[in-house]
């Protein structure tokens, strides 16, 4: 399935003096790196959950990029007239936010808190805590419209769920470490105003982090695509990367399977239309039968963002994946109407 290293015990992400750990490089099935960046400017830290019903999902961002931090909600309710609606607050040299060298909330991993707690205008509470069994995400802000939100959702961890951490090398001293975690079970609940959406009751949730430490080009492109919930009789987590990785000799692609990861060492050929990111998208690998689907969106976040350090154009669109996928055990997983998103990325950051 991978031509790349697979790593089993821990390791620092950086040497003394910064640079890339030549033995960092490789993938793991647990988050088993510690980031112990060195340096600031080009350094960039973040966690980002998504978790999603058949309904509605809300994500939460917490991120340092050095010159500033960015925290933010986001709200979408799927569907002709659903609500949609972004907080997000920006911390000047992330004052105040600091992220661990581990996954936030984790076994053995620090807890986060940013933001007031009571929150007001654009600025928003997170809060990252291990619970035992998973992690306790609260959030809280004000919508544009000034209704309060507040977000409480615990994300089980099941025994033995596998996940793809990996590194990716430009350089010495540029690369990335990034734990891609699909297919987590959540339940909880986001209150808007006097309303109670529910997630985990009687509907699927699930929730996908994106964990990310690394000291990054100027400029940069990618794509991501992730998916979970289940079919074929399998729950299905669906982890995929492009451009950003090309030519380093790794891959963020990955399928888990019942909890068990197959790790992809190809590059995917990504098929999409920039000027309309709402018709259909194929991802596929060239040289063997591993992945072969289509992505339907159904609804485009877009965000165009020109500042003086940061210039962002984001096409991250929602909608369901359907084809096939073959597992390293050689089973083949039909995938029908899998709830994820594909996004498009331009970063100058």
């Amino acid at each position: 399935m991978t031509h790349e290293r697979e790593i089993t015990e821990p390791v620092d992400l950086c040497r003394s003096d910064g640079a890339l750990d030549p033995a960092a490089v490789g993938w793991s099935r647990t988050p088993v790196h510690r980031a112990n960046l060195r340096g600031w400017g080009r350094t960039k830290r973040w966690e980002y959950w998504c978790v999603t019903t058949p309904t509605h999902l809300v994500a939460l961002t917490v991120s340092d990029l050095d010159f500033l931090a960015l925290n933010s909600l986001y709200f979408l309710e799927y569907g002709s007239g659903g609500r949609e609606f972004e907080v997000g607050s920006i911390v000047p040299f992330g004052r105040g936010v600091r992220l661990p060298e581990t996954v936030a909330g984790a076994t053995g991993g620090a807890d986060v808190v940013v933001g007031p707690a009571r929150p007001t205008g654009g600025r928003v509470r997170v809060e990252i805590r291990h619970e035992d069994g998973g992690t306790r995400l609260r959030a809280r802000c004000l919508t544009p419209g000034r209704l309060p939100v507040e977000v409480d959702l615990l994300v089980t961890r099941p025994e033995g769920h596998e996940s793809l951490s990996v590194v990716v090398p430009w350089s010495r001293r540029r690369f990335q470490y990034t734990s891609k975690q699909t297919a987590l079970p959540a339940a909880g609940q986001v209150r808007i105003g006097d309303e109670i959406l529910k997630f985990g009751d009687d509907e699927e949730s699930w929730a996908v982090l994106d964990h990310g430490r690394g000291r990054w080009p100027r400029t940069v492109d990618w794509n991501w695509g992730a998916a979970s919930g289940r079919t074929d009789g399998h729950t299905v987590g669906l982890q995929f990367g492009g451009r950003w990785t090309a030519g380093t000799g790794s891959t963020e692609n990955a399928l888990c399977v019942d909890g068990r990861l197959s790790k992809i060492g190809e590059e995917l050929d990504w098929r999409w239309s920039r000027t309309d990111p709402l018709a259909p998208w194929t991802l596929r690998t060239p040289a063997s039968d591993q992945v072969d689907l289509t992505f339907t969106p159904f609804h485009n976040r877009s965000t165009r963002t020109e500042a003086a350090l940061l210039s962002n154009r984001t096409d991250q669109c929602f909608g369901h994946y359907d084809g096939r996928v073959r597992t390293a055990d050689g089973a083949e997983i039909a995938v029908r109407r899998l709830l994820g998103w594909a996004e498009d990325v331009h970063m100058r950051w």
